[in-house]
């Protein structure tokens, strides 16, 4: 297996750094450059940029808009924009419902949807969890019930849903059928955040952002036509969508990002006349982190490899959730330690450090999230379990 780059993988990938020097607004450029949090405006900015050019739905065949770049190509688009620090785009439209819309959709559902997730007229929130439903998924109990009249009536709760409040569509799994098998009963329905019934409520993170919200569905008419895939058959949509979610969860490129701004951290921090970068000891803790990102971004590559043989993402992007959601953790664990006091100063108006240090706090706690959104990692070792190592359930 060649996991080496060729002469025109790395010219694309010079092509990319051109683009996004030439192309990022000023203000977009000056947050990347602190990693500060970006507002949801600004990563709508960022979309309609990338949509311009054409790059906004790399994975997305030419037949939907996409512009027909092969797997490595899209790696190292994605690799480029989370090195220099970009937005990162909602997944939820592009990532998501787009590409399951194309596999499982009607093609009156592709010609009404896609083209406005692709140009980001619509943006898009996803309605999985429930207060009793996380990472046991198929115990959720938001209901959709056929009123015999051309639509489902919805009522329930979803939570953690991910910048609803900006959102104009959810995409829900809901219970359709509840005398079967739990994971039976359950169907994939599209709804209208505008519908009557439909309640929004931010919660403020740790990370200090509304990034979260709580849903509320009281008697929510959905028209039937906004099913997708065949009625109680949502299970097989809801796992062919996770497949890709846990596959960006890797993000080598964030983690890389993230392990030079300790680098950057620790060349300025002073302890006994000396920056930290020069002590023996904190170059040791960097360099191991520097060997496991260098393995997750091997196995990354060995994925890579594989789609590029036309083979879809399985069970091993488990092994890629769980490690890379590690390793960033790890690495602003090791950033609040280089830190010291300067840790401390969570939502820092005044100005208190500097810039470079400034959103670590809020860093460190909202990547806290990423061993449980996506399935929890303690899910994916049983996936890994049964269906790489053939290990019997218990």
């Amino acid at each position: 297996m060649d996991l080496s780059f060729t002469p025109e993988q790395e010219a694309f990938r010079a092509d990319v750094r051109r683009f996004i020097a030439d192309s990022m607004p000023p203000s977009i450029r000056a947050k990347a450059e602190d990693d500060a949090h970006f507002e949801h405006e600004e990563v709508m900015e960022w979309h309609r940029v990338l949509y311009r050019k054409g790059w906004v739905a790399p994975h997305w065949p030419k037949e939907h808009g996409g512009p027909g770049l092969d797997a490595t190509e899209r790696f190292i688009l994605q690799d480029e924009l989370e090195v220099a620090g970009a937005p990162m785009l909602s997944p939820f439209g592009l990532s998501m419902v787009g590409p399951l819309l194309m596999q499982f959709g009607t093609p009156a559902q592709q010609q009404r949807f896609l083209p406005k997730i692709l140009s980001g007229d619509e943006a898009w929130c996803q309605g999985y969890s429930e207060p009793n439903a996380g990472s046991d998924l198929a115990s959720l109990r938001c209901s959709a019930v056929d009123d015999g009249q051309g639509h489902f009536v919805v009522n329930g709760q979803k939570t953690w849903t991910t910048y609803a409040q900006y959102a104009d569509w959810i995409f829900c799994l809901v219970r359709t059928d509840a005398s079967v098998k739990k994971q039976a009963g359950i169907s994939f329905v599209l709804i209208d955040m505008k519908s009557p019934g439909v309640e929004v409520k931010p919660m403020l993170t740790l990370g200090h952002t509304t990034a979260f919200c709580d849903t509320f569905f009281e008697n929510v008419r959905v028209p039937k036509e906004n099913l997708v895939g065949p009625l109680n058959g949502g299970w097989t949509l809801a796992k062919a969508l996770l497949g890709h979610e846990r596959t960006l969860i890797a993000a080598v490129g964030s983690s890389r990002r993230a392990l030079l701004r300790v680098k950057r951290i620790a060349a300025k921090t002073m302890a006994h006349g000396r920056p930290l970068l020069d002590d023996p000891a904190w170059r040791a803790r960097i360099a191991r982190m520097e060997v496991a990102l260098l393995g997750l971004q091997w196995t990354n590559y060995r994925a890579l490899a594989g789609a590029a043989l036309g083979h879809a993402p399985g069970p091993e992007s488990s092994i890629l959730k769980i490690r890379g959601a590690e390793i960033l953790q790890q690495i602003y664990e090791l950033a609040m330690e280089v830190m010291g006091q300067s840790s401390l100063t969570w939502y820092d108006d005044a100005g208190l450090v500097d810039p470079l240090e400034r959103h670590v706090g809020p860093s460190f706690c909202y990547y806290r999230a990423t061993t449980i959104y996506g399935g929890s990692n303690e899910i994916q070792r049983n996936v890994i379990a049964k269906w790489i190592l053939g290990l019997p359930e218990r």
